[in-house]
């Protein structure tokens, strides 16, 4: 099972005014739903949701759900925010088998910008995508994908088929032949080079 523990109640209640009644008794909303059984209300109290918000480890990742002595692996697939408090105001948790490939959305990250030899010359890294769609088991989804930008020049790009993947994740259709990032000329550095350009007219002609 999953490290997080969610313990949650049945919310009897459904809908805008049963969410409002949830969260003024000091609970998080949320919805089960998924395989063959009918969406179920629930909730969760507040400063546990939090603090399982506060892990890293919740949304898009196996977590154990339990009601009373009932235990179920699910996926936090959504989680809605306050937009003043940013407080979490509901969240969607999906039924799932432990092994049962997910298609899951991974964050990607970067690392070595220093040891990129394109960055320390004024390029601009360009990201296209801060994220991958993946099919991973629900047990081994990876919590990010990381790019090492080391030895990389303006002009290099990284695709996503490139990229290193655990045992048993792939990458979707939607972005196996997509370009990740890319080292490129930034617009100070064109700006320096059509100076020097410029300079280099003048000292012709006179």
């Amino acid at each position: 099972m999953a490290d997080i523990v969610l313990n949650v109640e049945v919310r009897e209640r459904a809908g805008t005014g049963g969410a409002r009644e949830t969260r003024n008794a000091g609970l998080v909303p949320g919805v089960l739903y998924g395989g063959s059984k009918a969406p179920v209300s629930i909730a969760v109290k507040s400063g546990e949701f939090r603090k399982a918000l506060t892990t890293g480890k919740l949304l898009g990742h196996l977590v154990t759900l339990k009601y009373g002595d009932e235990v179920q692996p699910v996926i936090a697939k959504d989680v809605q925010f306050h937009p003043v408090t940013d407080a979490p105001v509901h969240f969607d948790l999906y039924r799932v088998d432990e092994h049962q490939l997910i298609r899951i959305n991974v964050p990607v990250h970067f690392r070595n910008h220093e040891a990129s030899p394109g960055l320390k010359r004024g390029g601009t890294l360009n990201v296209n995508l801060h994220e991958l769609e993946l099919m991973a088991p629900a047990d081994s989804i990876p919590e990010e994908l990381v790019i090492d930008l080391t030895g990389m020049e303006i002009g290099d790009s990284v695709r996503a088929a490139d990229l290193a993947l655990p045992k048993g994740v792939e990458l979707t259709a939607h972005h196996r032949d997509a370009t990740v990032a890319s080292v490129a000329t930034s617009s100070a550095m064109t700006s320096e080079e059509a100076a020097a350009e410029e300079v280099e007219g003048e000292a012709v002609e006179s």
